[in-house]
């Protein structure tokens, strides 16, 4: 019932990006990997020009979380979930531009086709993942798990 409310509220990628928020924020928390953020965040990547990922995650500093947008570096993880309006851009500008900024982890999450397509920097061709996701940063003392088609069944109330 709760979705279904936030959905009339949220488009679907809105409120997929939420649940992955809640999912992956006990993650990064509890591993002290730095600080999960939602956009809207203008993010420079040191390449001067701004990107909005949907999802990322700046790495700690030392044993603290950054404070400030000058601190954050280059994140750990992003993730985006693709709209119909931008996903060449997502897929292919985008992804080009985090590859090349060193993000060593870039995720695209495809609502209509149910999968997550991971990339790294050193990748011609993502990971097509449709059963699991899964992420180990650096300094976790653990992996990730997402049972894919349990998330999207639940979060679109399927």
């Amino acid at each position: 019932m709760g979705m279904l409310n936030l959905a009339k509220m949220w488009t679907r990628e809105e409120v997929l990006a939420l649940a992955l928020f809640r999912l992956l924020d006990p993650y990064v928390s509890g591993n002290r990997l730095g600080r999960l953020m939602l956009s809207p965040a203008d993010l420079d990547l040191r390449s001067n020009q701004l990107v909005q990922p949907d999802l990322f995650v700046v790495p700690a500093i030392g044993n603290r979380r950054p404070a400030r947008w000058d601190e954050c570096g280059i994140p750990i993880l992003i993730v985006e979930v693709l709209s119909p309006s931008i996903a060449r851009y997502d897929r292919m500008t985008k992804r080009r531009r985090y590859q090349r900024s060193g993000v060593p982890v870039y995720w695209v999450v495809d609502v209509d086709a149910r999968l997550v397509e991971a990339w790294t920097p050193a990748d011609a061709k993502p990971a097509i993942l449709t059963e699991t996701l899964s992420w180990q940063s650096p300094g976790a003392a653990e992996s990730l798990t997402v049972d894919l088609p349990e998330y999207f069944r639940e979060v679109l109330a399927e």
